[in-house]
């Protein structure tokens, strides 16, 4: 027979006080002395007690809970580098406070909007993260419709009245190009993400910014969808140009990990022939041969970020103010290496 679960009587009875004095402790409210706190959550330490998540969500009208609604494949969701660490940093965040993540994968249009309706109208969370904003982004009106806190992921166009949590990608972008420019490489493509997302068409502009500032245009700007295959097909095209780039920067590092493998089974060496840059710094761009030279940005550190944000807002802790994570970093590795022309 299992043991009964314990219950506020029962850390009443240990510390020797009222059921009462036990829920102004356990929910921090004032008016108790600190050595009566200590007693009272000393004892729910000792006898195992946890707050039941549908009582306090009852009590104070929450759901302790925030949502992630992902417009991804499911099967390219589960190999992409960036959701798994931010929802890791999340989690960091959520669990010490007794609160959930629920996470919903859908396709973009009705699905999505309907996800997010569901999550409002349910009471299921309390909050949610706004990732890979677009263009004239139409969930910034539909979250501000449903009464629904929010945290943008990057700041997106126009007005908005929720806080973001920013991380500039356009630094290391340029700083890629810089490196490849140092290089002796004038002849530079870019395998760029889907134009509809705000993060992907900032790094394509930092990247002709940066050329057009040394005086240079692409060889070619290849659009794909962040995918291994869309990296592989789009390397295929650049590599039968006229005039072959000498470097290809790839807007993530899963398109330049496979556009890599791809350009070495077309008889290319890395870097001899090619020089090959990333975006992400994910686990394996430092495994691959050669180890990928990639910007670093810090999903974890963007979900603990993140979480925080969203947390103060529920909360009522006045304004919030954007927050400002430390840009994206250059990290050379040997996929990159000076032009030798022929």
């Amino acid at each position: 027979m299992s043991k009964a679960r314990p219950t506020i009587a029962d850390v009443a009875s240990r510390a020797g006080v009222s059921k009462g004095a036990v829920s102004f402790a356990l929910n921090g409210r004032p008016g108790l002395a600190q050595a009566t706190v200590d007693r009272i959550l000393a004892a729910a330490d000792e006898l195992g007690w946890r707050p039941s998540n549908r009582a306090r969500s009852l009590s104070v009208s929450k759901a302790f809970a925030l949502g992630l609604v992902i417009t991804r494949d499911p099967a390219v969701l589960s190999s992409d580098p960036f959701f798994p660490a931010f929802i890791a940093g999340v989690e960091s965040v959520l669990a010490p406070r007794g609160q959930a993540l629920v996470l919903q994968v859908v396709s973009a249009g009705e699905d999505e909007e309907a996800g997010y309706r569901r999550l409002a109208q349910d009471g299921r969370v309390d909050g949610v993260f706004l990732s890979d904003l677009r263009h004239e982004d139409p969930r910034i009106d539909l979250l501000s419709e449903l009464g629904l806190p929010a945290v943008t992921l990057n700041r997106p166009e126009g007005t908005s009245p929720f806080p973001a949590v920013i991380l500039d990608d356009r630094p290391g972008t340029r700083a890629v190009v810089e490196h490849l420019l140092e290089l002796g490489h004038r002849r530079i493509a870019h395998v760029a993400g889907p134009p509809a997302f705000v993060h992907a068409t900032a790094r394509s502009e930092a990247f002709v910014q940066t050329l057009a500032a040394a005086g240079l245009e692409p060889v070619a700007i290849e659009v794909s969808d962040f995918t291994a295959a869309g990296g592989i097909e789009a390397t295929k095209r650049l590599l039968v140009l006229p005039q072959r780039p000498t470097a290809i920067v790839y807007a993530n590092d899963r398109m330049a990990i496979a556009g890599l493998g791809a350009a070495q089974q077309a008889g290319l060496t890395v870097p001899d022939d090619l020089s090959v840059a990333g975006f992400d710094d994910s686990e394996l761009a430092e495994f691959v041969h050669p180890g990928l030279t990639t910007v670093r940005a810090d999903p974890y550190r963007f979900g603990e970020a993140a979480a925080h944000t969203l947390n103060q807002l529920i909360d009522g802790s006045g304004d919030v103010a954007d927050v400002e994570l430390p840009p994206a970093q250059l990290v050379v590795r040997r996929s990159t290496a000076h032009l030798e022309e022929s």
